[in-house]
């Protein structure tokens, strides 16, 4: 199990959390390791103590989370927007762009859709399925 930092102290580098289970998201991870190469931490959601870095399962269950050195937090594309901005050119400014409206919009639709429909993408597997949302 990965040991996070108090809040006071926050992590070393930015962490993205992402779901292990799903062979999508860990494959998605691999590549953006070898080609993107963003100065940020990667582990997926089971391997941490979730309550210790601030997140619920149910956040990790909906999206990929971005915790900050300084704490702050975003979730799905925008976490992907953090990431990006973390890496060399042309990763950077596409993560800044990413960030603006309308642009912002339009990549909250794509991350959505993929999300929503990763179980049918290369490499997936039964437990790449998203979880159906509450219906109480």
């Amino acid at each position: 199990m990965v040991e996070a930092r108090g809040p006071q102290h926050g992590p070393a580098r930015p962490l993205v959390v992402y779901d292990g289970d799903c062979a999508f998201c860990t494959r998605s991870v691999a590549v953006i390791r070898a080609r993107i190469r963003p100065d940020v931490d990667f582990q997926p959601w089971q391997a941490l103590d979730l309550a210790a870095v601030g997140l619920t399962r149910r956040q990790v269950d909906r999206a990929v989370q971005w915790v900050g050195i300084d704490g702050g937090r975003a979730a799905g594309a925008k976490a992907f927007a953090r990431m990006l901005s973390r890496a060399g050119r042309p990763w950077r400014l596409a993560g800044r762009v990413m960030g603006v409206p309308p642009v912002s919009w339009f990549a909250a639709a794509v991350y959505r859709l993929i999300a929503n429909n990763r179980r049918w993408l290369p490499g997936a597997t039964a437990a790449c399925a998203a979880p159906l949302p509450d219906r109480r």
